[in-house]
C-alpha cells in the first residue's frame, strides 16, 4: 500500500495536466479504488483530488509569476479550459487572483510533494478480531451530516439529542443480530473523505436480512461479508478516533486487507454516565488485499 500511495503521488506529477487513472494504477498494485483513495485520504489529511489541485497550482504559479505565457495557455497546460475556471481553482490555493499574482509577485502558497513512509514504532498492539456476517440491515434514525475528524461532531450530537428518550428504548428492543446494541453507523461516505463532505449517519440497531424495519425508521441495507472490528477504551471520542486513524496509518498498511465498500459501525459496549470515556468497537468492511 506505502508503494502504491507513492507510486500515484508520481503518477498525479508527471500527469499534472490530467486525471491520474487511479482505477489502472489500484489494479496494477492489486487493490480497488476505493481503498487507495480512502488510504490516501486518511494518511494525507487530505483528499486526492485536493491535492492534485494544491500541485497543479504550485506548479502553474511558477508560470504565472514568470509570464512567458498568457494566462489561457497556462489553464489549457494544466487542464482547465478556461481562464475563469482556472482562476478560481488558482484563488482557492493561493488566495489571489493569477493576474494579481502576476503583478505583484504573490502571494503564494505552495504544497510540497507528498511521500509516504510506513515507520514502526513498536506502540501498543491494536486488538482485532474478523466475523463473516451474513446479509443483515441497519435500522434507525438517519440524517445528513458533515464529516470531522476531529473531536466530537456536533451535528451528530443534535441529531442523537432530539430523539426522545423512548426511542431509544424502542430502538434497543429491535435489535437481533451483531453488531450488538445501540450502534453509531457512517454511509455514504465519499472515496476521498475531504472533512466537511457529507455523509449519512444512522443511530440504530442491526436486525436479521428477513427483519422488516417500521415504517417510521430509515434502514440500510449491508450485504454479506467479512468485517474487521477494532476495540478500544478511553477517552471519548478521542480514543475511538485514534483508533480509526490507526487503522490507516498502522493496520491496513501491515496487514493483507483492504476496505471494500459499505458503512462503518461504531457499537458502544461500555460507557460512563457522562460518557466522557467508553469502551467502543468500530466495524469496517473489508476484503483480502
Amino acid at each position: 500500500m506505502i508503494s502504491a500511495l507513492n507510486r500515484l503521488v508520481d503518477l498525479v506529477e508527471d500527469h499534472l495536466g490530467e486525471e491520474p487513472d487511479v482505477p489502472a494504477l489500484a489494479a496494477g498494485h492489486g487493490t480497488t479504488e476505493y481503498h487507495l483513495r480512502r488510504m490516501f485520504s486518511s494518511l494525507a489529511g487530505m483528499p486526492l483530488s485536493e491535492y492534485v489541485r494544491r500541485r497543479r497550482m504550485t506548479v502553474a504559479a511558477a508560470d504565472v509569476v514568470r509570464g512567458g505565457d498568457d494566462l489561457l495557455g497556462i489553464a489549457v497546460r494544466y487542464g482547465y479550459g478556461s481562464t475563469e475556471a482556472f482562476g478560481r481553482a488558482f484563488r482557492s490555493v493561493h488566495g489571489a487572483a493569477p493576474r494579481d499574482v502576476r503583478r505583484a509577485g504573490g502571494p503564494l502558497r505552495s504544497q510540497p510533494q507528498l511521500r509516504f513512509r510506513l515507520t514502526v514504532e513498536g506502540s501498543a498492539s491494536m486488538d482485532t478480531r474478523f466475523t463473516d456476517r451474513p446479509a443483515f440491515r441497519l435500522i434507525g434514525h438517519a440524517t445528513r451530516v458533515p464529516l470531522i475528524h476531529e473531536g466530537v461532531n456536533p451535528h451528530i450530537q443534535q441529531h442523537i439529542a432530539a430523539l426522545p428518550r423512548e426511542a431509544h428504548a424502542r430502538l434497543k428492543s429491535l435489535g437481533d443480530t451483531e453488531p450488538a446494541g445501540l450502534l453509531q453507523v457512517s454511509d455514504d461516505v465519499a472515496q476521498d473523505s475531504p472533512e466537511g463532505t457529507e455523509l449519512t449517519y444512522l443511530h440504530g440497531v442491526a436486525v436479521s436480512a428477513g427483519t422488516p424495519a417500521p415504517d417510521d425508521l430509515d434502514a440500510i441495507e449491508v450485504p454479506a461479508g467479512t468485517w474487521a472490528v477494532f476495540r478500544s477504551s478511553g477517552p471519548y471520542p478521542d480514543a475511538l478516533q485514534t483508533t480509526w486513524a490507526s487503522t490507516a496509518s498502522e493496520w491496513f498498511p501491515s496487514n493483507p486487507w483492504r476496505l471494500r465498500p459499505g458503512p462503518s459501525i461504531v457499537a458502544v459496549l461500555d460507557r460512563a454516565d457522562d460518557f466522557t470515556t467508553a469502551t467502543t468497537e468500530l466495524w469496517l468492511p473489508v476484503e483480502p488485499a
